[in-house]
């Protein structure tokens, strides 16, 4: 029984992350595979969590969201309540894409996509700043995007993978 994706399970994620509309042959053709054994790959991947969803990268300059900020907030109180209710409320806001627990200074670090300054100036004001427990909010905005990724790099590690057949 399989327990970690082998060379070829990397490469499939690896096809995937470029494309995922790529059907199991297409995959296969690229592999040098069938298409069978492919969709049995691609099923135990997604049973075993290694894919987490599909979906599609959007331009959010065509949809009128340029501006980007990384707004870091420190907490004035450091209870697992505290921490658990502000995360539960980040995590109902649409302008927030990204918040990631930190180490260092601040708490939180939020990635926030909004239309322009004064929707980010909304977002502050009317949700951002009502959470209970908000000590300090610093933001710095995107000047201009230079490299953005969201694949991992799945090729390195087939290169050092064993292939299993």
């Amino acid at each position: 029984m399989k327990t970690e994706p082998d060379k070829i399970d990397l490469q499939l994620l690896g096809l995937l992350q470029h494309d995922c509309t790529l059907s199991n042959k297409e995959i296969a053709d690229k592999l040098g595979k069938t298409a069978t054994p492919i969709m049995l790959r691609r099923k135990w991947l997604e049973e075993n969590g290694y894919i987490k969803k599909y979906m599609a990268v959007v331009d959010r300059e065509k949809l009128q969201l340029s501006l980007v900020a990384y707004t870091n907030v420190q907490l004035k109180d450091h209870s697992q309540q505290t921490l658990n209710e502000f995360e539960k409320a980040v995590r109902r806001f649409e302008e927030v894409m990204e918040c990631n627990h930190m180490t260092g200074m601040y708490d939180y670090l939020l990635k926030i996509v909004v239309k322009d300054m004064n929707a980010y100036h909304r977002f502050v004001i009317r949700k951002l700043s009502t959470l209970p427990n908000i000590g300090t909010v610093q933001s710095s905005f995107v000047m201009a995007g230079i490299k953005e990724r969201w694949d991992y790099r799945t090729t390195e590690l087939a290169a050092s993978s064993p292939t299993e057949i």
